[in-house]
């Protein structure tokens, strides 16, 4: 039985004005499906379009033209989006490329942990905030001693499991990765690959903006290749690392000496 599909984006068009005249096409009519359970790379060099697209998937950015549908929901039309809001930012959640910019300096872990429960006025199933803060951190692979740090006290392995040990805290159905390793040093990378290998275990859907492409052949089932706004070649991450068949996909594979 083939799985749900969650996320359906068609014809999608992003457009960036530069001043009254001139306008930069970021996203290009791009369209593809993410199912259940599936972990999707987004991959390209930087200004590919890539990060613009899951920005409009996200609804971070209102696109120019096109459709993205979240279960059945075309979260582009305003009314829709206005009747699911509460649904839509609970279920689809965003891990940024700057863990140092998507925590609250003056905040301690457990409160970062605990604030999305106090905007979404939701209850811990754990019974209290400081209960779900400390099973969240367990869970990413923090013990109970980060939950009175401040996010200066970390390393960027370790505030980036804090980012997913908040977005988790919502029960997600879907994750987006904005290039979550491009800050990192190789064994903060592994701490992260830790993490998004056990949610995968787990059946967690999710969207993966990288241009790290052995990150990207670690963890994606799909992939998709795009350069300069389009979908340059798409398939499976064999069929993308080990069988490319553009040369243009090909040349920026060779140019980031992957060895793949």
């Amino acid at each position: 039985m083939e799985h749900e599909i969650l996320l359906d984006v068609r014809h999608l068009t992003h457009i960036f004005p530069l001043s009254r005249k001139t306008a930069v096409k970021a996203v290009d009519d791009v369209s593809f499906q993410i199912r259940r359970g599936e972990i999707f790379g987004l991959v390209g060099e930087s200004g590919s379009g890539k990060s613009t697209a899951a920005r409009c998937v996200m609804n971070i950015y209102q696109p120019y033209a096109g459709q993205i549908y979240y279960k059945g929901i075309d979260t582009c039309d305003r009314g829709q989006f206005r009747k699911n809001k509460k649904m839509l930012q609970c279920e689809r959640q965003i891990i940024f490329q700057d863990s140092t910019s998507s925590l609250n300096p003056r905040m301690k872990v457990k409160d970062i942990l605990s604030e999305p429960f106090r905007i979404q006025h939701i209850t811990p199933k754990r019974g209290t905030l400081s209960a779900e803060a400390a099973f969240q951190l367990t869970y990413v692979g923090l013990d109970n001693s980060y939950l009175e740090k401040y996010p200066s006290e970390l390393s960027g392995g370790q505030r980036q499991r804090v980012a997913i040990a908040r977005a988790l805290a919502m029960e997600p159905e879907v994750l987006l990765f904005d290039e979550p390793t491009s800050a990192l040093d190789p064994q903060m990378v592994g701490e992260v690959l830790s993490v998004m290998s056990t949610l995968a275990k787990e059946g967690m859907t999710m969207l993966v903006v990288t241009h790290e492409m052995a990150f990207a052949k670690e963890v994606s089932d799909k992939v998709i290749f795009m350069a300069d706004g389009v979908i340059v070649e798409e398939g499976s991450s064999s069929d993308i690392f080990e069988h490319a068949k553009k040369e243009q996909t090909k040349e920026f594979l060779n140019r980031f000496h992957t060895n793949l």
